[in-house]
Order: C-alpha cells, then sequence, then structure tokens
C-alpha cells in the first residue's frame, strides 16, 4: 500500500510494478504522487486521490458533517475512539454491496452519509 501526502509524480509506476497487488492512494493536490493511468497501467489494484475528477475520490468532506451532526446530536465534548470507529462503519454501509475496485468510498456529495456517521 502507498499511502502519499507527499509532492507531485513522487511514486513512480515502475515503483507500482514491484508492489503485490498494490492499493495506492495518492493524495498530493492538484498534481498527485502518480496519476490514476500510470498507477493503474503499473498494476495497481486500488487507487484513489484526493482531487474529485478520479474514481475514489478520499476527502474530509466526506466525514466532517456526520461527524459535527454526531457530536452535536450526543453532545460530546471529544471525539472518542467509538466515534472513529462509528465513522468508518457509516462509510462502508454507504458503500455497501457496492463495493468494487472502483468505488471504495461514497461520493462527498451523498446526503445519506451524514446520518449514516452521526448514529
Amino acid at each position: 500500500m502507498f499511502i502519499g501526502v507527499s509532492a507531485a509524480n513522487a511514486l513512480k509506476g515502475e515503483w507500482v510494478k514491484k508492489m503485490n497487488k498494490p492499493i495506492i492512494f495518492a493524495m498530493a493536490n492538484p498534481v498527485p504522487e502518480i496519476f490514476p493511468e500510470d498507477a493503474m497501467q503499473n498494476g495497481a489494484y486500488i487507487y484513489g486521490s484526493g482531487r474529485s475528477d478520479f474514481q475514489n475520490q478520499i476527502n474530509n468532506s466526506l466525514v466532517f458533517p456526520g461527524i459535527f451532526r454526531g457530536i452535536k446530536e450526543h453532545q460530546l465534548k471529544d471525539i472518542p475512539i467509538e466515534m472513529h470507529i462509528r465513522v468508518a462503519e457509516g462509510l462502508a454501509k454507504a458503500v455497501g454491496d457496492k463495493l468494487s475496485e472502483n468505488f471504495i468510498l461514497p461520493d462527498s456529495l451523498n446526503l445519506d452519509i451524514s446520518k449514516l456517521i452521526s448514529e
């Protein structure tokens, strides 16, 4: 697995080839560590990035409305580890049986996410 939070073009396709069933989260913006076409052509199994124009966008906008809603509804003073787990479970529930290499997270504009996360 590669989780990039660094700089544009930091991951080379030949490095991806050496990985076993690679999962690439190229988070640098606006230019990711590796573009999806290059990652997939070199054997990436799953690709996600912070960009909304690529598949599997990973963005904190997915969870913040639901976290804030949960804090307010449950009158919390901090965010306990159990809430982190509920957030992950809410995202998994939103994906459901649609899970695939090209769909690992729901769309950030999905209006049901906030409710699922805050439960």
